[in-house]
């Protein structure tokens, strides 16, 4: 059975929708690149998708350890380059609520941003650079 489907509606935007939920994502080309970016580029997902998959798999690991990350928040910067157009950078800070973790913990949490599945899908040259705010 597919992930999901996705549709390309004009003027620059495409529909996917999740199969299994029936969930939909509208994308739109950047201002930058003929759009009108009023939705989530393609690269913006994909940027997005790095840090959703660290948090996901941070949030696994810290239900195993018994300690919480909920709150925790990540501002995200995507960087392009030209020739071939690509995203040359992912910045990726993390701000985690009010908590003493311990530096086992925070070693935990390091570790698991670093080896997400999306993390180890990216191409090496794709530089991720990552501020843990604890």
């Amino acid at each position: 059975m597919p992930t999901a489907k996705i549709t390309y509606l004009g003027g620059l935007r495409t529909k996917a929708v999740h199969i299994r939920s029936g969930n939909e994502i509208t994308t739109d080309a950047p201002v930058d690149n003929h759009g009108k970016g009023e939705f989530f580029s393609p690269t913006d997902l994909a940027s997005t998708s790095l840090c959703s998959c660290m948090l996901t798999i941070i949030g696994i690991e810290a239900e195993k350890n018994n300690f919480s990350i909920d709150g925790t928040t990540i501002e995200m910067t995507k960087i392009m380059a030209e020739s071939p157009r690509r995203i040359s950078e992912i910045i990726v800070e993390f701000h985690f609520p009010e908590n003493n973790y311990t530096d086992r913990e925070k070693k935990i949490i390091e570790n698991c941003a670093r080896t997400c599945p999306v993390f180890q899908s990216l191409h090496p040259d794709l530089k991720k650079t990552m501020i843990f705010n604890f």
